[in-house]
């Protein structure tokens, strides 16, 4: 496969490393971003940095693995991936040194994923509390003894959620790949990669559909909290007054500020938020449209009906006729 000559990347995707990691995720999905970059910049678009990190001497961390070292600091990861190990999830201890990392870049804005048992050390951090993930089903009986307020689906390949993505068994990482290259670099160069590596999307693209993807890396910190405010309850049951007061700010001041920062007023970003909730119950439960609509926050089913086909593009009904997944049947 030819090389286009390289230009700035888009983004910077870190792979953390630590003693024991699945070597053949590692080196796997640093190839999947790499060819995912090549279709994207064959097509005109960007590239992507991947770089793999561990913990140096001085307490810090630093790049052991660079695609473009010339950049040096100059960027740093907007998403940060923790591999699985062979010999199973970190203790609590071990992970303690990989979480308090991730947390500092989360709160950075950088979106956290995680493969198989590496999905412990990302639990540790704390932000998974009360919200959805997977991991690998033979690990599902300790994931929840130790972190019994996450919602774990062991049932799910990948399970998307905003600024946190999870992932099933040892060969997920695939799955999470693809994921995360039709979020950086979209579908189109998704289904170039997997044709390319033989990995059939097929089954999946609802999946890549059905999921909002938040804009979390514009800088804007007290912003920032208030979108992981919003993604914990799910923008259940909160105005523009809440969102505003989570920062001390003033709601004239909060709207605009959010706006240049998300893309998005603060009303459209929860309904989105909600939206994307009530896509994963069509897909995965057999409820009512009237039990979702209020599972999400809407006590008008048809007000909701109303903004999931103006967001989407099909009725709820419709949706659940395309994109319903088998296990919920």
């Amino acid at each position: 496969m030819g090389s286009p000559a390289i230009g700035t990347p888009k983004a910077e995707v870190g792979i953390v490393l630590y003693p024991g990691c699945q070597t053949a995720m590692v080196h796997g999905m640093t190839d999947l971003l790499d060819i995912a970059g090549y279709f994207s910049h064959k097509r005109g678009g960007p590239r992507l940095r991947v770089s793999h990190w561990r913990p140096d001497d001085g307490g810090g961390w630093a790049r052991a693995f660079d695609t473009h070292p010339d950049l040096g600091r100059a960027m740093e990861p907007s998403v940060l991936i923790v591999p699985g190990r062979l010999t199973g999830p970190m203790e609590a201890d071990e992970a303690a040194l990989y979480a308090r990392w991730l947390l500092d870049r989360h709160a950075q804005g950088a979106t956290l994923a995680a493969n198989c048992g590496g999905v412990f050390a990302l639990a540790a951090t704390g932000l998974l509390s009360g919200r959805p993930a997977t991991t690998h089903w033979l690990f599902a009986d300790a994931f929840r003894s130790r972190f019994p307020d996450v919602r774990l689906d062991t049932d799910r390949m990948v399970v998307e959620d905003g600024d946190i993505v999870t992932a099933g068994g040892l060969m997920a990482w695939t799955d999470l790949g693809l994921r995360l290259v039709d979020r950086l670099l979209g579908s189109t160069v998704m289904a170039d990669t997997g044709s390319f590596m033989l990995i059939d999307p097929a089954g999946r693209e609802q999946r890549y559909y059905s999921r909002f993807s938040p804009r979390l890396t514009h800088g804007d910190e007290a912003i920032l909290r208030v979108q992981h405010w919003l993604q914990a309850r799910e923008a259940k049951a909160v105005s523009v007054g809440d969102m505003a007061r989570i920062v001390a700010m003033e709601e004239r001041t909060f709207q605009r500020r959010f706006k240049a920062a998300t893309g998005m007023k603060p009303t459209e970003y929860a309904q989105h938020l909600r939206v994307g909730k009530a896509r994963e119950l069509l897909e995965f439960t057999k409820r009512s449209v009237e039990q979702i609509a209020f599972a999400v926050g809407y006590e008008d089913a048809a007000a909701f009906r109303k903004l999931f086909h103006r967001i989407v593009g099909l009725s709820p009904g419709d949706y659940r006729s395309r994109f319903t997944v088998t296990a919920a049947e």
